[in-house]
């Protein structure tokens, strides 16, 4: 669905992607983990245009469109639903204001009424509030209401960046179930987040992302049982064995 070849993309003279090239199959959610700085950010703002600087080489596609050089509002028009980093809700617009935004580039009426609908029985908590401002809401309250904007522009794709930032252990289950929901429901999922643990625990396949490369990929369950992806990201601490000291050996690829 989604396929990046050798993207390179700088900010400025900053080199932020180096050759990056992945795949995002229809129907599955893709995982990208990766510290602060590494590059995952970068990856989702070159897909929709949001860096001023467009990569430098390499090619981004989306079925069968080429997104290089594309403006944000036709690759939006495209099917791909983005929610960023922070949740970034209209503050000073209502929540029913802020669903409606996302649906800015349909013009069915019809249809847009019935997926408010849908929204509202997805996340009850959002009916409740139509017309409090969006800057009001609690964290996970924000959270929801930047994914259901999103999906009121009906994506075939939908990428989220660190969905998890900020919230308690608790909102954190409940946000990647419906996570999980929604791909379960067709809308295939490309999922940025530090939780490592959270985002193996739902994913198809994963990628792991260091200094604008990626150093390793694998189904999400084989990446559970890597031995660096365990130390790394999931906090299990290596053995002082031999057999320690041979993967000590190989950390080289990834600091």
């Amino acid at each position: 669905m989604l396929t990046l070849k050798n993207v390179e993309t700088y900010y400025g003279l900053v080199y932020a992607l180096r050759g990056v090239s992945m795949e995002v199959r229809e129907g599955q959610i893709t995982t990208i983990l990766g510290n602060n700085g590494a590059g995952k950010t970068t990856i989702l703002k070159s897909v929709t245009g949001l860096i001023d600087d467009q990569p430098e080489k390499g090619l981004i596609e989306f079925g069968n469109h080429r997104l290089n050089g594309m403006k944000t509002e036709d690759i939006v028009r495209l099917g791909i639903g983005y929610v960023p980093e922070g949740r970034e809700v209209f503050n000073e617009l209502t929540v029913l204001e802020n669903l409606k935004m996302g649906a800015y580039a349909r013009n069915d009426r019809d249809g847009i009424r019935s997926d408010l609908q849908k929204m509202f029985d997805r996340f009850p908590v959002l009916k409740a509030r139509t017309s409090q401002l969006a800057g009001t809401l609690s964290g996970g309250e924000q959270q929801m209401l930047a994914i259901a904007r999103a999906l009121m522009n009906r994506p075939k794709l939908l990428m989220l960046d660190e969905p998890s930032l900020g919230l308690s252990p608790l909102l954190v289950k409940e946000i990647f179930a419906m996570i999980s929901e929604i791909n379960r429901e067709g809308v295939t999922i490309l999922l940025v987040e530090q939780n490592a643990n959270m985002a193996l625990g739902i994913a198809h396949y994963g990628y792991v992302l260091e200094n604008g490369r990626f150093v390793t990929s694998n189904t999400a369950e084989k990446l559970r049982e890597d031995d660096d992806v365990k130390e790394f990201y999931l906090g299990v601490k290596s053995d002082t064995s031999v057999k320690g000291y041979q993967r000590y050996k190989r950390k080289k690829r990834w600091r």
